[in-house]
């Protein structure tokens, strides 16, 4: 019986914590200041079990950051799992820009909590590099791309979606640059595999020239 209290214990604190991330993400998203109150709050916890498992707005900041970050990589192990590697790139790039604009806020909510002395440094972005390193050698052995592209040259080459604004008229303009950037990697492709030059239309965004 001692055992399976201690299990259920452990189950109320997991799903505590996945509550208050949950809620969190939403709330910050929405606006980066979001008191703390109300995220225990709109999570029914207390603020005890609140603290208990973020003893500090950058802690709960970083962790949604670690989480948010993971999600992006795993998207492209999925997408590579079921797309031949040109079209799992381009359809994972657009995934980023919907993650970079969806997530505006709490991009401001990480960069308050990152920023400052005595402040946390930000965790590098290790799984989303991994990520793209992934695709990138896919494609380059499958001859879709040019060889030799790390992703940090990746990385900065698509760095413009952070600079377009979120509350405007986004889509085409992501569109437009990503799609530059993808032609940028087919130049000097050896051309090995078969390779599909019309770009999918993934949920959200427009077909080129639409």
């Amino acid at each position: 019986m001692q055992q399976k209290k201690g299990t259920s214990l452990r189950s109320d604190a997991q799903r505590n914590r996945e509550r208050i991330l949950e809620v969190a993400v939403a709330e910050l998203t929405r606006c980066a200041d979001a008191p703390l109150s109300l995220i225990a709050k709109k999570a029914c916890v207390g603020q005890g079990t609140f603290y208990r498992n973020f003893p500090s707005r950058e802690a709960l900041v970083l962790e949604i950051y670690r989480h948010e970050m993971q999600q992006v990589a795993d998207s492209a192990t999925e997408l590579l799992d079921s797309r031949e590697p040109e079209r799992a790139l381009r359809e994972w790039m657009d995934h980023l820009a919907r993650f970079a604009m969806t997530k505006a806020g709490l991009a401001d909510a990480i960069r308050q909590a990152t920023t400052g002395p005595g402040t946390p440094a930000k965790p590098g972005d290790t799984p989303v590099t991994s990520a793209a390193e992934a695709l990138l050698r896919a494609n380059e052995e499958a001859g879709t791309i040019r060889p030799g592209v790390s992703a940090e040259d990746f990385l900065l080459a698509i760095a413009g979606l952070w600079q377009l604004d979120p509350h405007g008229d986004w889509q085409p303009l992501a569109t437009r640059l990503l799609d530059l950037v993808m032609d940028g990697l087919r130049a000097g492709a050896s051309g090995r595999g078969s390779r599909t030059r019309s770009r999918p239309e993934p949920d959200g965004f427009p077909a080129a020239g639409a």
